[in-house]
């Protein structure tokens, strides 16, 4: 028979402690470290495009279709839009996140990334189940928009390229910083292949093109603002177009 007072220690000696041990350490800084880049992504980011279908996704075909690996967007002269139509991935409704995605898109191009948004009604083209209002990381073939946080069929402008704003919600969206000037930051983007990262952490959200940041909106507006929604990307009124998107990948955070 074991007393409780020796069973315990037996306890305490190690014996239900082996997955304390084998815990990785915590990183211990030194005065000689310094921020590092690193290669690839980091740990938990998944796929959220396979590459071969549409699995996962939900879209009208006459605009949507996998091309060469690369998820694709395309009006044609015979399929132009008269309202903004758009891909939604409906593997869930991420609230606080990182997203990488790769595009490519044409010269006269319109498209963009949208997060935290639902789909709403389409008043001009009510055949229209893929409109989608909520927050837009933009992108133009022109690049007069690309990178800003535009909210679709929402607040509209929160931030333009080379923007720090604070939005209210009763009042304008505020600037509180630059970084940098707009058509600078636009010679970072490339006529081919472009990598955007969105980095959407409670209220603020950050948008990163070719590790350059672009725009940083802080969403103070807690009557107008989402918190978690949808992901979409976006073919655009206009005409003939085609865009490019692979590479989707996603990291979720817990609250």
């Amino acid at each position: 028979m074991i007393t409780r007072r020796p069973f315990i220690a037996s306890l305490l000696s190690g014996a239900c402690l082996p997955a304390l041990a084998q815990q990785t350490p915590q990183f211990q800084p030194k005065q000689s470290d310094r921020p590092e880049a690193i290669t690839g992504d980091e740990v938990g980011f998944r796929p959220l495009f396979n590459g071969k279908n549409l699995e996962g996704w939900e879209g009208d075909p006459k605009y949507w279709h996998v091309e060469d690996g690369n998820l694709v967007g395309e009006i044609t002269p015979d399929t132009v839009v008269k309202s903004n139509t758009f891909i939604i991935w409906r593997g869930g409704r991420p609230k606080d996140f990182e997203l990488k995605v790769d595009y490519r898109m044409t010269a006269g191009g319109n498209s963009g990334i949208n997060y935290r948004s639902i789909v709403v009604p389409d008043p001009v083209t009510p055949s229209n189940k893929f409109a989608m209002r909520g927050y837009q990381a933009d992108i133009d073939g022109k690049n007069v928009y690309t990178g800003q946080n535009y909210e679709e069929k929402g607040r509209l402008f929160l931030g333009t390229r080379g923007q720090v704003t604070h939005v209210l919600g009763d009042r304008k969206p505020v600037i509180l910083a630059s970084l940098g000037d707009a058509k600078e930051l636009a010679s970072y983007i490339t006529p081919d292949w472009n990598s955007y990262h969105l980095i959407i952490r409670d209220n603020v959200l950050i948008h990163i093109l070719n590790g350059h940041t672009m725009c940083v909106v802080i969403d103070d507006d807690k009557a107008g603002r989402m918190m978690e929604g949808l992901i979409g990307v976006q073919v655009h009124v206009g005409p003939p177009m085609k865009v490019e998107y692979r590479n989707f990948r996603l990291k979720e955070f817990s609250s």
